[in-house]
């Protein structure tokens, strides 16, 4: 479908009475195609009743615009119409006259009659036939909401703009007049933005819902396209899958923005505190609760960040897009990343803008487990192939089964997906794999959402020691040694704060090298076990991190390497340009025709060399072997778009310049797959 609307990066600044300009919304932009149910949500002061009044024409945008239809709109006018929360009703006048009253001024060309037609249609059209003489004062405060909204259709708007119409409502109204307002949208193909703090109502009526920051300079922070299946009823949505995914997602975000708000306010009552050399030394890094976190809780506990001069707050993230976005919006200092995460951010996947992210040291490696559940196992999967058989039987004449991971860019996510190719399962057609965040696990696979997840631990343990779950595959399976976590900051504050930036990694380097021997990891297992972390039973963490590692209840292996902390610390250019070519395969992100500036730049290796010099950890140079994984697939850094063409199911087509600035740019086409 073409564009329908446009928001053209419009700002609106207002004049308060000291004569300083408040800033409402700053650089808003999105689009939407014709039919399409857009939600706007953010807490109070976020601008989004700005954003419907310019589009409604209200108010006027101090800089940018709105184009509907290829037409800039900068007044009211009939083909946009707004449904406030009060129903707004001329109380001597009866619905019928009420919704006459907008007929007849805007189709006042039609007949009389056409005009009575379009009137008693609309009536009909909300259910108030039986009410279409009574006055406000006779009908409930539901009756009239849907007269407002029948006034609104009525003259065939290309756009219904929603102020939060159901605000006012009691639940159960509210309920039946929000699936009369989705039946009505879909069965006429109405356009529709709508202004809502619930975040349920959001989910059930939507196609996107868009989430405004804090204000002022209030922005768009994050799309959520709300991909569950039409027609839609509040049962069956609720019930779907990936329902309690997206509310989740919708949540934390909200939340993200009260800590933000939280930050903002410390930071204004504290000024940043600085050491000698060191730049900033109250730091907040953000990280998630597994045990290749290990490195972090250390040097907190060790005493090493403040062995380095740094006063270090960890911020425990419910999710790794939690995480991500903290690091975008200035929340987080620095994060435990998954490996391709850096890339992510920097590239802009998921059509966000390009926010330029470094790695200058390599935390961890191995650790992920393919766990699938029980009831395959005793129904005889026991690998690759007979997973294959299992799907082929079950799901061919239904939906796609689910199998969860942590985040579009891990290495849970590309190890999955090369395992699943592998054995000619095509990840997105014959299987669906979905981001959920590593502790909803396992209760989505004791749920059957899903079929199966590639997580770290403690969750794949969990799942066998509960017998929920057994693992099919380790990620020693597929690529032994792979890089698995690593530290990201932003570019530009690792500019700002460079003798930070090297104290951090001194402090997490000496900690990863005290979590690499095999006589620290059961004092280690006991710190990730306390409340403030992982708040487990040492029980599910041990096997996972000291040995032996549980694959089901009857059967252990890898004695002591299942993950690593001090081998291979120096981030890699060939690794993480393997990690580039797995998203440029799955579609995730176009593969840059600069690839090696776009490297260069991840990689912050002159950091970590000098954290290393002065610890004196041997700095050994990068070894530019192919990278060959279990299965004989080979890539080669040196050549890595044929490695790309290579592979099944690959999505790659062009390669594309990218800017850091403005992304992607000027097409290639001499690549294609």
């Amino acid at each position: 479908m073409s564009k329908f609307l446009e928001i053209d990066h419009v700002s609106r600044v207002f004049k308060t009475q000291n004569g300083k300009p408040y800033v409402a919304v700053k650089d808003v932009y999105f689009e939407m195609k014709e039919g399409e149910f857009v939600s706007i949500i953010g807490h109070s002061g976020c601008g989004k009743s700005t954003v419907l009044n310019i589009l409604s024409g209200l108010d006027k945008a101090s800089a940018g615009g709105i184009v509907l239809e290829g037409r800039e709109i900068n007044e009211p006018g009939p083909d946009r119409m707004l449904v406030f929360q009060n129903h707004s009703l001329l109380p001597w006048l009866t619905v019928r006259q009420n919704i006459g009253l907008a007929v007849n001024r805007v189709l006042k060309d039609l007949s009389k009659e056409e005009r009575h037609r379009i009137i008693q249609e609309n009536i009909d059209l909300v259910g108030l036939s039986h009410a279409a003489d009574k006055y406000p004062r006779e009908i409930s405060g539901g009756m009239k909401q849907r007269v407002g909204i029948a006034r609104a259709l009525s003259i065939k708007p290309k756009i219904l703009l929603l102020d939060e119409p159901f605000g006012a409502l009691d639940a159960l109204t509210r309920g039946r007049l929000q699936e009369k307002l989705m039946h009505i949208c879909a069965e006429n193909k109405i356009s529709a933005v709508m202004i809502t703090h619930d975040i349920d109502e959001a989910l059930l009526l939507s196609d996107r819902i868009i989430m405004m920051t804090n204000g002022p300079e209030a922005k768009i922070g994050q799309v959520l396209t709300v991909d569950l299946p039409h027609p839609r009823k509040r049962l069956e949505a609720v019930n779907h899958p990936n329902y309690y995914r997206l509310r989740g997602e919708a949540v934390n975000f909200l939340d993200r923005q009260k800590k933000i708000k939280l930050e903002k306010a410390k930071v204004q009552a504290s000024s940043v505190i600085s050491i000698g050399n060191i730049e900033k030394t109250n730091l907040t890094i953000g990280y998630i609760a597994l045990t290749d976190c290990a490195p972090f809780i250390i040097a907190k506990e060790k005493g090493l960040f403040a062995k380095y001069g740094l006063d270090v707050t960890l911020s425990k993230e419910n999710s790794w897009n939690d995480l991500a976005e903290g690091i975008r919006e200035g929340r987080l200092d620095a994060a435990q990343m998954v490996t391709g995460m850096p890339l992510a951010i920097t590239l802009g996947m998921g059509n966000k803008i390009p926010v330029p992210v470094v790695t200058s040291l390599t935390l961890s490696r191995n650790g992920n487990a393919i766990t699938l559940s029980k009831k395959l196992q005793d129904e005889g999967v026991r690998d690759l192939a007979s997973l294959k058989e299992y799907i082929e039987n079950n799901f061919k004449d239904s939906y796609n089964p689910a199998l969860g991971m942590v985040h579009h860019a891990s290495m849970h996510n590309l190890l999955l997906r090369h395992w699943l190719a592998s054995g000619g399962i095509q990840p997105d057609k014959d299987v669906d794999v979905i981001v959920i965040p590593p502790p909803q696990m396992v209760s989505n696979l004791m749920a059957n959402n899903i079929i199966g997840y590639c997580v770290g631990e403690p969750w794949n343990v969990r799942a066998v020691i509960s017998n929920v779950g057994f693992v099919v595959a380790t990620d020693l399976d597929i690529w032994r040694g792979h890089p698995e976590k690593v530290l990201g900051v932003r570019k530009d504050w690792a500019e700002q704060y460079p003798n930070t930036h090297l104290e951090l990694v001194k402090a997490l380097l000496e900690a990863a090298q005290f979590c690499e021997p095999i006589q620290n990891r059961d004092e280690i297992v006991l710190t990730l076990a306390k409340r403030e972390y992982l708040n487990l039973d040492p029980v599910y963490i041990r096997p996972g991190f000291a040995g032996p590692y549980r694959v089901n209840t009857m059967e252990s292996k890898y004695e002591n390497d299942f993950c690593q902390f001090g081998i291979g610390n120096m981030p890699s250019r060939k690794e993480h340009l393997w990690v580039l070519t797995q998203m440029a395969r799955w579609g995730m992100v176009n593969f840059p025709e600069n690839y090696p500036e776009v490297i260069y730049n991840l990689l912050a290796t002159d950091v970590y060399q000098q954290a290393a010099k002065e610890l004196d950890i041997p700095i050994s140079d990068e070894d530019k072997s192919p990278i060959v994984l279990s299965d004989g697939t080979v890539f080669d850094a040196a050549d890595p778009i044929s490695s790309l063409q290579s592979l099944p199911y690959s999505q790659f087509q062009e390669a594309l310049h990218f800017d850091s600035a403005k992304g992607f740019a000027h097409r290639k086409s001499v690549v294609r797959s």
